[in-house]
């Protein structure tokens, strides 16, 4: 009589096999983190050589929305805003629709920005649309949308705008 062994055994067995293995791998890695003072001492010089990098390319990304923040003020600044009341609703309407859309992608936030930023810039009272803005619009939205306003000189913002320094 020839006996033969099932597929399921033979899965089963690679199965509690790699378990097996992985489970060895890290229990010897745990006794190796916590005996070992070289292992500790490599561990912590990756983990912040890890960090480092990670700190700069956030450094390095912030520094290249900023320039790209500045090359879009100037930009619509340059191209000008709409002065008749008409164009100017017609342009803010358009301007929020487009920013609402494009705020919920994270990798469009800068365009959302940018045109919560138009709208701002026709709205006759721009206080009490970033006092809109800040119950409406996500905050990493909101916060390229301060350093927009920030790089705009022109705009005034606060009940203040219209006071003149004496």
């Amino acid at each position: 009589m020839t006996s033969s062994v099932r597929p399921t055994t033979i899965a089963l067995a690679t199965v509690g096999a790699l378990t097996t293995g992985c489970l060895a791998y890290a229990i010897y890695f745990d006794h190796k983190r916590r005996s070992d003072p070289e292992f500790r001492k490599a561990l912590k010089r990756e983990s912040r050589r890890i960090a480092k990098a990670e700190k700069e390319e956030a450094e390095e990304n912030a520094g290249r929305q900023k320039q790209t923040i500045r090359s879009l003020v100037s930009s619509a600044q340059e191209e000008g805003f709409p002065s008749s009341v008409e164009e100017k609703e017609t342009y803010f309407m358009t301007a929020v629709g487009r920013g609402e859309s494009l705020c919920q992608n994270e990798s469009t936030h800068v365009e959302a920005a940018f045109s919560f930023y138009k709208a701002l810039k026709v709205y006759p009272q721009p206080g009490d649309l970033i006092t809109i803005y800040d119950k409406t619009v996500p905050k990493p939205v909101l916060d390229i949308l301060a350093d927009m306003v920030a790089f705009d000189g022109s705009l005034t913002i606060g009940s203040d705008a219209g006071a003149v320094d004496e």
